[in-house]
């Protein structure tokens, strides 16, 4: 996975590094709100070699340096630790006062420094003060030859002295270190429910699992729940424009095998297939084109109640013969648009659908209608969809950003492509669109509201002609739909 992708997980799940920054910074907080205060007292010892010993300046430096690591873990041991307990009774073992003390030299040097920490300050210094004076007795002991000289001689050059405010807890240090950690720790998880996440969250996404061309990205709009026709008002928002984006793709698909009849589904149900397929008739039709939308979803129309048209007989109804297509056709608005209602529920509507009725119908309508829309069931939860889409001249497939999973859709894909159905390219509907792009459309529409331009009056006749001779040519095609056979 390149840097650029991690990237784009850690700006997707933003909220998860912030949340876990401010866990961790807490954590800090708490801890080092409840933890003790230490102090440390120190000792600094400084070791050398009296002039009757070591004569040579080199290798007497040399023969100290060996001693000072020697008496750093003397001053850790037991016979050190026991001394000080027997001498100054301060309510601690000799294991606890091995445990507080710690050491330090530098390198190329005969300084060794002892330190003991301590949650009590009195105790601390009391501890320190006896370890320097049973240390320098403990290595005269032991370095003490039998002739009763010692070739190495320790003094004390600093301390003891105990700290006058605790060396721990550190705040500022501790929640800069929580922070941080928080940091790395929340990246990390941003990253890592990035790549377990199997959500469509991009276009290019949705491209890989179905093999095929994006051919729009519709953005999501609150209002589209309560309005979600791209007419009156929406007509001119960034979704209606998104829209004829698809529209225009759509046309240019193939101009060497145009698609008339394609069928619009989805891998599962709620993705807004049938909004779109209701959009893209009407986008159509305001290009001049004369549409017929079919509502083929028997199981849960939706265009009906989405147009605001009677439902009571439909496509089922033409289906089993009880009626002409002609007769159930409705008109839509002032549009070259013609709807065709899913009639009454049928209790087999996968073999109504691919039934010999179904294709002498649309073989009709491809005929009396410029391009023909039908809303399918989606392809997982049915085989209805498949049927349809066999018939048609193509499939367009609809998924939701952030809703769909890539298996689901790659699995409806697979569906339409093992029956060979010509999968036209797909939607990615409900994305979110950058700030920046719904600026720049915002503004751009903004501008272009305010210039009216002038239109000649033989020009506006001529307008006024073509749009009557475009409602006559609707007219001629609505009696062709009349003359269907049963």
């Amino acid at each position: 996975m390149d840097l650029l992708r991690q990237l784009r997980h850690v700006r997707r799940h933003w909220w998860v590094v912030l949340v876990t920054v401010m866990v961790a910074l807490g954590v800090s907080a708490f801890l080092t709100v409840r933890a003790q205060p230490r102090y440390v007292a120190s000792v600094t010892f400084f070791v050398t070699t009296p002039n009757s010993g070591v004569t040579d300046a080199y290798q007497g430096g040399l023969f100290l340096q060996q001693r000072v690591k020697s008496y750093a873990d003397l001053l850790t041991s037991d016979r050190l630790a026991q001394s000080v307990v027997a001498e100054t009774p301060v309510g601690l073992t000799a294991d606890q006062v091995q445990r507080r003390v710690s050491t330090s030299t530098e390198t190329g040097t005969v300084l060794l420094r002892a330190s003991v920490t301590d949650t009590d300050q009195t105790r601390a210094l009391r501890v320190t003060e006896t370890l320097a004076a049973k240390f320098v007795d403990l290595v005269q002991k032991v370095e003490t030859t039998p002739e009763g000289k010692a070739p190495i001689k320790i003094e004390v050059v600093s301390g003891p002295r105990v700290s006058a405010s605790p060396v721990s807890p550190q705040p500022v240090r501790n929640l800069v270190l929580g922070g941080l950690l928080g940091l790395v720790l929340g990246i990390g998880l941003a990253i890592l429910r990035g790549v377990a996440d199997i959500r469509l969250r991009d276009s290019a996404g949705l491209q890989r699992a179905t093999g095929s061309p994006l051919l729009g990205e519709i953005p999501f709009e609150s209002t589209a729940r309560t309005a979600p026709l791209i007419v009156g008002d929406a007509a001119t928002s960034a979704r209606a424009e998104a829209v004829r984006k698809l529209r225009t793709n759509l046309r240019f698909v193939d101009v060497h095998e145009p698609a008339r009849v394609i069928a619009v589904t989805s891998a599962l149900q709620g993705e807004g297939k049938t909004t779109l397929s209701c959009n893209l008739a009407i986008a159509l039709a305001e290009a001049g084109w004369r549409v017929l939308l079919v509502d083929a979803d028997l199981r849960r129309p939706k265009v009906d109640e989405y147009l605001g048209l009677d439902a009571g007989v439909g496509l089922t109804d033409v289906l089993v013969g009880d009626v002409l297509v002609g007769d159930v056709v409705q008109r839509w608005g002032d549009k070259s648009l013609l709807v065709l209602p899913s009639g009454s529920a049928p209790p087999n509507p996968s073999e109504l659908l691919g039934s010999k009725a179904m294709a002498d119908l649309l073989l009709a309508l491809r005929e009396s209608a410029d391009i023909v829309i039908i809303d399918t069931a989606p392809l997982l939860a049915v085989t209805d969809g498949v049927v349809v889409a066999v018939q048609a001249d193509g499939a367009l497939l609809v998924s939701q950003q952030g809703r769909t999973s890539r298996a689901q859709v790659a699995a409806a894909a697979r569906s339409l492509h093992s029956v060979s159905v010509r999968l036209l390219g797909c939607v990615l509907n409900m994305a979110k669109v950058a700030k920046a792009e719904a600026y720049q459309y915002e503004a751009y529409r903004v501008v272009a509201s305010t210039v009216k331009p002038s239109v000649p009056a033989d020009r506006a006749t001529s307008a006024r002609h073509s749009e009557d001779a475009g409602v006559n040519g609707v007219s001629d095609r609505t009696q062709e739909l009349t003359r269907l056979p049963r």
